[in-house]
């Protein structure tokens, strides 16, 4: 907002005699438009373009509400179909994480056992980073998230030194009560196997892990995922896990047991095949993989 003056802040004091002469007309107009309100004058709507009351400008409405009746649809409902919708996306893995060996490598409980805190995640033989991948792709699903209305969060944007933890990746979600979270990797098989794949929680009650509530939403989502991420970039589920489906049941990740909100992981491709690699490291189909995500992000929120 400006701090200038106002228009009226910039002219001298009136006369007293103007003023009060202003002041008498001021107060006639407001009393003959009080008159005409209070039937005094023609009938309602007489007089004034054929406006009722209710179509009056109202105190607090914008221009383009007095213009839309009132029962017109919002533009989120048809520009925005993820508005009001919380999505958390788990890069995996953390750049940082090469430099921190040690902190890494401590034990947390994941509900049925302990593993280490996380890892380094995966690399082409060249040394393309599986972290680097997972957050660039994030990054862009996010963005594609955002303008469809979405509140979304990162578990980690390259803005810690290391980690989260595995158990904490699971927290962030739950404590954001999402509506969905993926989490976003890359695998590191032999060569010559291809494809995506996506892993789904397994029924597990045990310890601190229970995904009774979650096994069903989340292979909603899995399969929404698995159907739009190979529509938007042309490629084919794994040929190695899955029966070629596409889809994976796990029941030994902590990111999975200890969520309490429909959440998944998709593996975009082998680091380790040529093939494979050759589409991971093209940003064009990094992008196609990013809205490939957010259709079926999409799909499984919006209906």
């Amino acid at each position: 907002m400006s701090e200038r003056p106002g228009p009226y802040e910039q002219r001298p004091p009136l006369p007293v005699l103007r003023r009060t002469r202003v002041l008498a007309v001021t107060l006639a107009a407001l009393a003959a438009t009080a008159l005409a309100g209070c039937g005094g004058g023609a009938a309602a709507g007489d007089g004034q373009g054929g406006r009722t009351k209710e179509s009056l400008p109202q105190p607090g409405q914008s221009a383009t509400e007095r213009a839309a009746p009132s029962d017109a649809p919002t533009p989120s409902s048809a520009s925005q179909p993820l508005a009001g919708k919380t999505v958390v996306i788990d890069p995996g893995h953390n750049p940082g994480n090469f430099d921190h060996p040690r902190e890494i490598a401590k034990q947390v409980d994941i509900g049925t056992n302990r593993k280490e805190c996380d890892t380094t995640g995966t690399a082409s033989n060249d040394g393309y980073r599986e972290a680097d991948f997972n957050l660039d792709v994030s990054r862009r699903l996010r963005d594609l998230l955002e303008k469809q209305g979405a509140t979304v969060k990162l578990t980690q944007d390259d803005d810690r030194p290391f980690g989260p933890c595995i158990d904490e990746r699971a927290r962030i979600g739950n404590e954001a009560e999402a509506d969905a979270v993926l989490s976003v990797h890359a695998d590191g098989s032999a060569p010559g196997h291809r494809g995506y794949h996506v892993i789904l929680p397994a029924q597990v009650k045990e310890g601190s892990a229970d995904t009774t509530k979650i096994v069903g939403p989340s292979r909603e989502l899995g399969e929404q995922l698995a159907e739009e991420f190979g529509r938007a970039t042309g490629t084919e589920p794994s040929n190695y896990v899955g029966g070629g489906t596409g889809l994976h049941v796990r029941d030994d990740l902590g990111g999975l047991n200890l969520s309490t909100v429909p959440k998944v992981f998709i593996e975009c491709g082998n680091m380790r095949d040529a093939k494979d690699l050759a589409l991971l490291t093209s940003p064009e189909w990094r992008q196609k993989a990013a809205q490939g995500m957010a259709n079926g992000i999409t799909t499984f929120l919006a209906g």
